[in-house]
């Protein structure tokens, strides 16, 4: 079977030096899940069967999750253990989405100016070697 740690370390949108790093993520995307259903943390608390503090302990990475509370918090949200380490926050996709296309435009803007920049070396050129032939 595949630890978490490992399956989540696959998973993340940032290369997270140790499991602490993990478990903060994690909780990162089960906060974000549970906000995106409304719902508080005594709601999920609750659904858990657990206290309000200890599922706050894991929305904020300060306790590891086990398989099977894995397995009940992704059930809870509709989804598989893996669809839940795999989930990513569509707002984070779309910075990265929006910074991707800047900084693509950055680079053909530079292109551009590579390519005038060649245009005028080849003009010089050609005047140098226009002026020694008639010279």
């Amino acid at each position: 079977m595949i630890s978490i740690f490992f399956v989540t370390l696959l998973t993340t949108e940032k290369p997270y030096p140790n499991k602490k790093g993990q478990m903060k993520a994690l909780g990162k995307k089960i906060r974000l899940l549970r906000h995106q259903k409304g719902w508080s943390q005594e709601d999920v608390a609750k659904k858990l069967d657990i206290s309000i503090p200890a599922f706050s302990k894991i929305e904020t990475g300060i306790t590891d999750i086990n398989l099977s509370r894995l397995e009940q918090i992704a059930v809870l949200f509709d989804m598989t253990v893996v669809q839940l380490l795999t989930f990513n926050d569509s707002e984070q996709d779309q910075k990265f989405i929006n910074e991707l296309e800047t900084v693509n435009k950055k680079l053909m803007d530079r292109e551009a100016e590579v390519i005038d920049l060649q245009k005028k070396v080849i003009e010089l050129f050609e005047e140098l070697r226009h002026a020694k032939v008639t010279a």
